[in-house]
């Protein structure tokens, strides 16, 4: 489970929005698979540990929020920085980010986790069925989907910001 709890972090905090909620959700998630260990077969512990997360952040958000929107809107969540060349180029690359993930907060949950796991785990199409627990057709229509939905409202944003 050690090398992938940094993946189950990244999908517990797009899922819950939080990045101390994240770590409450890992941290049953690890319960919950050292619990259930002797159902793994050995196939594909990140994909295992991940689908783990997924329905361990699913359970939280219905337990914690009742009367908050399911899947709401994230709080600062860290994109991956390439280097800071100057001030300027610093400040349209944080406004870039900003747009995206506020862009990928818009998305519904299913769009989003698929998402996060193909885009920013780099998980296959394969693994993110086992994940999700829906067929590999299922997977590929919302990656298209997730996708055309994202380029939308990133021209939107992008135009608002014109």
């Amino acid at each position: 489970m050690l090398p992938h709890l940094d993946a189950a972090h990244n999908l517990a905090r797009w899922l819950t929005g939080s990045a101390q909620d994240a770590e409450d959700v890992v941290q049953d998630a690890c319960l919950r698979a050292l619990t259930f260990f002797d159902g793994f077969r050995g196939e594909d512990g990140r994909a295992w540990l991940l689908a783990i997360t997924r329905n361990t952040c699913y359970d939280w958000l219905r337990n914690h929020r009742r009367h908050a929107e399911l899947l709401g809107p994230l709080g600062e969540v860290d994109l991956a920085v390439y280097g800071a060349p100057d001030p300027e180029a610093t400040q349209l690359r944080n406004a870039d980010r900003r747009m995206v993930q506020q862009s990928l907060e818009q998305l519904p949950a299913e769009y989003r986790e698929v998402l996060v796991l193909r885009e920013l785990e780099g998980m296959s199409y394969k693994q993110i069925a086992r994940v999700t627990d829906a067929p590999i057709g299922t997977v590929m229509s919302r990656l298209a989907r997730a996708r055309k939905r994202l380029e939308i409202a990133l021209i939107a944003a992008a135009g608002k910001e014109k």
